[in-house]
């Protein structure tokens, strides 16, 4: 028992190492604040990114610029992983949107809508209102030219991503709102040119109604209802300048003569060597050739160790060479490197995350094909009851009336509401589809360190084996040992020295014991801080009663030597976070299954997951592991949510349904995730769930009340009442569409949580 104890305690101080540098690193490469993630959503530098295949959704993901991290990183270093190969494009051009409608940004999507606007409201003025005469008029002589010209001004400027989108949706076999959209537009203006054609050439002293006025009212209010959308969602940034700025900008290459020099990591090559000194980031994958040190991984792994690195041993692109100098052999650079590999799997996760279908999307299909059949069915009916004219007049009005206003801000005017109240709450949306997911997700996979645990370290304990010190004095000497220590453990001790007020005395000739602890001299006494096995392999005895009782809660146990004399010992664990119960408990209640996910070791992770419940725990995993797990969830029918702030947690938030990143993780997480909990409290996953069961109840009322109106209008419209004198003039069919636009609009106002 004792001496498997002793194993789980060495492995505990070992995951303590880095939690001190994982912390401090964190610090200045990622963004640790409320305002340094809300600056991400609130940059006008946005860009929505949209492919040219199987998106169904309008997240219109955007490129957050100005976001290098502090103090690391180099414009360069996107070169150097530049070589990636990402099937659809690199990096850069990951984050995908409306089908078929190219690369465009935010900013021009707003400006597309402010000169649609102006380009519709001449045309308000001068078309007839739905086909309905009005007393007065502001028609003066070539006004119809007028009409017509910023009509085409609007249908090929203001609807070209419409079209761009249908045609996407349509090489998908998969029609949705963009391709009810561009029906409607397209139907309304083709309709209104033959009609000019008819009115000015053909048959002048007729009267063949137009429908230039819907063909402006339909794109703007579509431009607007997307821009609407896009504005009140945080989308997603460029993982690939996230990643490079997780490796320094250049490397020292070892030359023949002995001599190093500085090379561009866009021009490292593999099999070079490179040093690596103290404090410096590893330029590449590589292995060691020659020396010794610590080497911490917390922020590309995300777990807290810092491991002793030897020759021959492994090491990353990205890690932080601790206290040593190292020689590297380059083994891997741009597709091969670790982290290349990791922006690999986000990019092809958030491509099939991509393709899933909206509610928006649902309906739409089902309007686009109840309209087509109806308008086709009333087109040959009238046809031949009352000629081919008046048959056509119906096809038009149905394929027009088909695609409301209300539906195209069903959806914008409710996400913008929900993410107004969520970022009132500490919580940024990134993707709508997460708000409508959240009812239905039945298992949290959930990262340890960061999510469920603080990642830093604090005295559990200290006792004295001997009266000739108290545990006050022990702990004063323990600190003045680690006075001069940037061991993570280090700092739990000092912290615990000045809670108590303790004034540590000076201790002197402080030197490392490799892979042990510490020894030095206060007051001409030398003192040794040590391990059990370091005990056990010298014959020391000590109390294994009291060692066995707090290794056993988890803790890492740190020993008090003088001589041959154990005086004491310390013992400090990783802190769970202070709401985490209160997550577990609350999912639990909602019929969630809560998992923990660790790259840590089994036994440090079991401990975590006994305090909290006894959840289910998968260790030692790799970032690769983690996606694989949430697959493996999915593939079994479940519907995930992830949370993590790790560079390593990236693949699996965008493998998930829902990806939800710590708002003090790293740039990487927070750009692969769909929700940000900026203030990094697991208490907040509890209000995003319950936000997303609101939202999407607020959802489906605002898409009966758009999908509503065509039920009753597209009948009407197509003239089944005519018999009995009942048949929808497009007149009558602007008023209830203004209706039920403006019930929409209250409707979504009415969101609160």
């Amino acid at each position: 028992m004792s001496e498997t104890l002793r194993n789980i305690e060495k492995a505990n101080r070992q995951a303590a190492s880095s939690a001190h540098h994982n912390a401090k690193h964190a610090a200045e490469a990622t963004m640790t604040d409320v305002h340094s993630v809300a600056n991400k959503q609130m940059s006008d530098h946005t860009e929505m990114k949209m492919a040219d295949h199987t998106d169904m959704n309008m997240r219109a993901d955007a490129e957050m610029t100005n976001m290098t991290m502090s103090g690391h990183g180099d414009p360069s270093n996107q070169d150097a992983m530049a070589g990636m190969d990402m099937s659809d494009g690199d990096m850069g051009d990951m984050d995908m949107d409306m089908p078929g409608m190219g690369h465009m940004n935010m900013g021009a999507f707003k400006q597309k809508f402010w000169l649609s606007l102006v380009a519709a409201i001449p045309v308000f003025v001068l078309s007839p209102f739905m086909g309905l005469h009005l007393p007065f008029h502001f028609t003066f002589p070539g006004s119809d030219w007028l009409v017509l010209a910023l009509s085409t001004f609007l249908f090929f400027y203001g609807g070209q991503p419409f079209l761009s989108g249908a045609k996407g949706e349509l090489k998908d076999k998969a029609p949705a709102m963009m391709t009810l959209i561009a029906m409607g537009i397209s139907v309304a203006y083709l309709y209104s040119v033959y009609a000019f054609v008819m009115n000015h050439f053909i048959a002048p002293s007729g009267h063949t109604m137009d429908f230039f006025w819907e063909l402006a009212s339909l794109i703007v209010i579509m431009l607007l209802g997307h821009w609407i959308e896009m504005n009140a969602v945080m989308n997603a940034g460029d993982v690939m300048s996230k990643m490079a700025a997780l490796l320094p900008g250049s490397a020292h290459v070892l030359q023949a003569d002995g001599t190093t020099q500085d090379v561009a990591l866009a021009k490292l090559q593999e099999g070079a060597s490179v040093i690596v000194l103290a404090g410096e980031k590893i330029p590449a994958d590589g292995v060691v050739q020659a020396g010794t040190s610590a080497v911490n991984e917390a922020l590309v792994t995300g777990e807290a160790k810092a491991i002793e690195k030897h020759v021959g041993d492994q090491v990353i692109g990205g890690a932080v060479n601790g206290n040593g100098t190292l020689t590297v052999q380059i083994t891997g650079t741009g597709e091969s490197g670790y982290l290349a590999q990791v922006a690999k799997l986000v990019a092809d996760a958030q491509a099939d995350k991509s393709r899933a279908e909206t509610m928006a999307d649902v309906v739409s299909r089902y309007l686009f094909y109840a309209a087509l059949l109806i308008g086709l069915i009333a087109f040959f009916a009238w046809t031949g009851i009352a000629g081919l004219d008046t048959g056509l007049n119906r096809l038009v009005t149905v394929l027009v009336i088909a695609c409301p206003h209300a539906l195209g801000l069903a959806i914008p005017l409710v996400v913008a509401r929900s993410t107004s109240l969520a970022a009132g709450r500490g919580l940024l949306v990134r993707n709508r589809q997460a708000l409508e997911t959240a009812g239905k997700i039945d298992t949290m996979l959930m990262d340890k360190t960061g999510t469920l645990t603080e990642g830093t370290f604090k005295v559990n304990a200290v006792q004295s084996f001997t009266g000739s010190a108290d545990e006050n004095q022990v702990l004063g000497l323990f600190a003045a040992l680690e006075a001069g220590s940037s061991h993570p453990l280090a700092t739990g001790i000092l912290a615990e020295a000045k809670a108590r007020g303790i004034k540590a005395p000076a201790a002197e000739d402080v030197q490392t014991l490799q892979g042990v602890g510490l020894q030095g001299t206060v007051d001409g006494t030398e003192y040794a801080i040590v391990t059990a096995n370091y005990l056990s392999e010298h014959g020391i005895g000590y109390d294994l009663a009291a060692f066995d009782k707090l290794a056993s809660a988890g803790n890492s146990i740190s020993f008090l030597l003088a001589g041959q004399t154990v005086l004491g010992l310390i013992a400090q664990g990783d802190e769970i976070k202070p709401d985490a119960q209160t997550l577990i408990d609350g999912l639990r209640a909602q019929g969630i299954e809560p998992v923990m996910l660790t790259g840590d070791n089994q036994a440090a992770a079991a401990v975590v997951a006994h305090r909290l419940g006894d959840i289910q725990v998968h260790a030692e995993l790799k970032p690769e592991d983690k996606a694989k797990i949430v697959r493996q969830y999915q593939s079994q029918g479940h519907r995930v949510a992830m949370v993590g702030d790790g560079v390593n947690d990236a693949p699996a938030l965008a493998r998930a349904e829902i990806g939800i990143a710590i708002g003090a993780g790293t740039d990487v997480a927070i750009d692969s995730a769909d929700v940000v909990l900026v203030k990094s409290d697991p208490q907040d996953i509890l209000t995003f769930l319950h936000l997303g069961r609101v939202t999407t109840r607020k959802m489906i009322q605002n898409l009966w009340w758009g999908a509503g109106y065509n039920i009753l209008a597209l009948p009407l419209a197509a003239g089944v009442l005519a018999g009995i004198g009942i048949i929808l003039s497009p007149a009558v069919g602007a008023l209830i569409m203004s209706a039920s636009t403006v019930i929409v609009a209250l409707n979504a106002m009415s969101l609160k949580l």
